[in-house]
């Protein structure tokens, strides 16, 4: 994959090619944002190794999770940037830090016991208690490899354990060997004393347990390339920096990966900014130059605390994509990602609706508005229509005022609102609905709560009743809104009041659609049905 050139279109296209480069470079949107500072590594020469090379890592000793997802999203959003900007050719790497000693056993995994016998072990070689691979981090690798094929994602698996044990990383290891001293001097400083006494940049494999080692480097032998360590047993083992002997610790490790690979650009949360900070330091130190870096904020859960994927709370992928499209939590990632964000249930219904107005938007916007939207960078400037027609919400209150069990009681009335819409011509439209029964059912049902009107309120949904009983106009959205309006108008100062009253009485909710779009959905007959109810009490 990489960025055209004028010379592979006719001159229509061409000169349409150019404005988007020029737009694309002055555009203020965050992956633009970031997509130059990548292109000013680059001002004098292009890239030695020949492309550009985006990364993002992932720590195999757990299942991918969603900010797994938020970081290829993201990321890839940044290089299709890049490729509007520049003609260099890109690649973009997930890299599986397999080689990492397994320290605890996930919870949520069977073998528990069994488990507990492979601690320390680098985590290829730990027992896969799924059963279906050679071992866990061999199980995980293929369930993000999957995971992300399932969104489309365009990338370059790469293991460490593989690239350890086949020598590409030998010749920046032996380097490493040499500045031993200038990395331990980067990293001391950072340590408690304790760790400060044992601390070694290099992790030897035990060649008798198979165990990463966390033990100090007592000796290095430059012309052999070579470290000496002492083994548990008290007994003192050379053995070899390459050939997958070593793993190097978790800071020095991603320095020397940067530096082995020459990757670009990286982000990461902003709970690793100290490790960044160091990385680029030992990075430097290998003799390369750091990537740009780009730390962005975690989410936190409903009551505001860090999500944590050992405590489980806040929103997993898989509860998202239980809900909603994932194009939508790729729209939710695309937001101000230098923002602490609150990734709970109650975000779904708004990314949603919020996601579908952009699209809606797209076509009637110039090249800069579209660049700026967020729909361009989640389709990667391939742009589909929208065929949500009713807004999420809407379908949420629907589902909620007529008991709906399933999607197909929901296309009863919207077929009788759009005659001409149909699972196959609207199939944003028809995943929405059966979200929206499964949404309504799990997280508002159990939570809403109808209130009895006050006499003012009582007088106004009577007039509303009567004015909707005696209407003969169009079933149109805005004709029906009219005739809210006007009750409200007269009856209410600020008409918030009415709104709310509305929302609250008839719906169960603080807050809902425009309420002349619902009765053109729900029917005027159904909603006369439902004022009934609300005036008799049934509701509450």
């Amino acid at each position: 994959m990489h960025g055209v050139t004028g010379a592979d279109f006719p001159d229509g296209a061409c000169q349409k090619m150019s404005e988007l480069r020029e737009t694309a470079i002055a555009s203020k949107a965050w992956p633009f944002e970031e997509a130059r500072r990548v292109l000013k590594r680059y001002q004098k020469a292009a890239p030695e190794k020949g492309y550009v090379l985006f990364q993002t890592g992932y720590g195999p000793s757990g299942l991918p999770h969603i900010g797994t997802f938020g970081e290829v999203a993201r990321t890839s959003m940044v290089r299709h940037a890049f490729e509007q900007i520049s003609d260099i050719p890109t690649k973009l790497i997930c890299f599986s830090d397999d080689m990492d000693g397994f320290r605890k056993v996930p919870t949520n995994v069977p073998m528990q016991e069994e488990l507990k016998e492979d601690l320390h072990l680098p985590l290829t070689k730990v027992r896969d208690p799924f059963g279906t691979h050679a071992g866990f981090a061999q199980h995980n690798n293929a369930m993000l490899c999957d995971f992300l094929d399932s969104f489309g994602f365009e990338y370059e698996f790469a293991s460490a354990t593989d690239y350890y044990t086949s020598g590409k990383f030998d010749e920046m290891l032996l380097i490493a060997l040499e500045r031993f001293d200038k990395i331990q001097e980067i990293m001391l400083p950072t340590l408690g004393p304790e760790r400060r006494e044992t601390y070694s940049c290099f992790l030897p494999i035990s060649p008798k347990t198979g165990h990463v080692l966390q033990v100090p480097t007592l000796e290095r032998n430059l012309a052999k390339g070579t470290i000496v360590y002492q083994e548990p047993d008290g007994e003192k083992v050379e053995i070899p920096v390459t050939g997958g002997n070593v793993k190097m610790q978790w800071k020095p490790d991603w320095a020397m990966r940067w530096a082995a690979l020459g990757v670009d650009y990286e982000m990461s949360g902003k709970d690793l900014i100290d490790s960044v900070t160091q990385s680029s330091k030992i990075c430097r130190a290998l003799g390369k130059q750091p990537p740009e870096a780009l730390s962005y904020e975690l989410f936190n859960d409903e009551d505001g605390q860090k999500i944590s994927k050992s405590k489980g709370n806040g929103l997993s992928m898989e509860e998202w994509l239980t809900y909603a499209a994932p194009e939508s939590l790729s729209y939710f990632m695309y937001q101000k990602p230098k923002t602490a964000k609150r990734l709970y249930f109650d975000v779904i219904p708004k990314a949603v609706d919020e996601y579908h107005q952009q699209l809606r938007a797209y076509p009637g916007q110039e090249l800069k508005a579209q660049l700026n939207n967020p729909v361009w960078h989640i389709h990667g400037g391939n742009v589909p229509a929208s065929t949500l027609m009713v807004p999420f919400a809407m379908l949420l209150n629907l589902a909620s005022v007529s008991g709906a069990e399933d999607k197909e009681a929901l296309w009863g009335f919207i077929r009788r609102y759009a005659p001409e819409a149909t699972a196959e011509t609207h199939p944003d439209l028809d995943l929405a609905a059966g979200f929206a029964v499964r949404y309504f059912n799990d997280f508002v049902k159990p939570t809403r709560q109808h209130r009895a009107p006050t006499d003012q309120e009582r007088e106004a949904l009577e007039a509303l009743k009567t004015a909707l009983e005696a209407y003969d106009g169009p079933i149109e959205d805005e004709a029906l809104q009219s005739v809210v309006y006007s009750i409200g108008r007269e009856r209410f100062d600020p008409m918030r009041g009415w709104f709310t009253a509305l929302y609250e009485v008839l719906l169960g909710a603080s807050q809902g659609p425009r309420f002349g779009g619902f009765i053109a959905l729900y029917g005027v007959p159904e909603t006369i049905a439902l004022i009934e109810k609300a005036l008799a009490g049934e509701l509450v």
